[in-house]
């Protein structure tokens, strides 16, 4: 049994990059995995200030819910990340997590990570600013991080168009090989 995290950036619940954790974390379990998921959007995690203080003490001086999901990331065997696409980008709540991971990045060590975008453009290589944005967290910083799979949830924008494509039943398979 593997420890699974999702992180979901979706500021709307039920949204579509939301629903894909949903059926990513459905196939997990049913394959006997714990799972976990966070909607980033019902949790307090201010920007990061720069100031450095947690170069040397691996603490960050806010006291925000941060603290716990950085716990949480140390728990977890398998982190999923998920984000809707605005502009090409990963949206903020997922870039402010992801720059708040500073204070702990080096203790977050041999994860296996999944990702999960959507976005109302239809063009896979159009997503490529959001996955290198992903590497560059996971690969290039973290240690023994594992990128194991991408689902792609693309020409959606109203909430729940994502049930109707191809990336809704890979979502659920996807969890299940964890």
């Amino acid at each position: 049994m593997k420890k699974v995290l999702i992180i979901s950036a979706s500021p709307r619940k039920g949204g579509n990059s939301d629903t894909l954790c949903d059926q990513f974390m459905a196939g997990a379990q049913s394959a006997g995995h714990a799972v976990e998921k966070v909607r980033l959007h019902e949790r307090k995690i201010n920007f990061c200030l720069g100031c450095g203080a947690c170069h040397n003490t691996h603490a960050c001086v806010q006291k925000d819910d941060m603290v716990t999901l950085l716990d949480k990331m140390l728990w977890a065997d398998v982190i999923v990340l998920a984000t809707p696409v605005y502009f090409y980008g990963m949206n903020g709540q997922m870039k402010t997590f992801i720059d708040r991971c500073v204070p702990r990045y080096t203790e977050i060590k041999n994860k296996d990570f999944y990702f999960i975008v959507t976005a109302a453009d239809d063009r896979q290589d159009m997503m490529h600013k959001v996955i290198e944005g992903f590497r560059g967290f996971t690969a290039d910083c973290l240690d023994e991080a594992h990128e194991k799979g991408i689902v792609y949830g693309l020409g959606v924008w109203q909430v729940g168009e994502v049930q109707k494509t191809q990336a809704f039943v890979e979502a659920y398979r996807m969890g299940q090989k964890v």
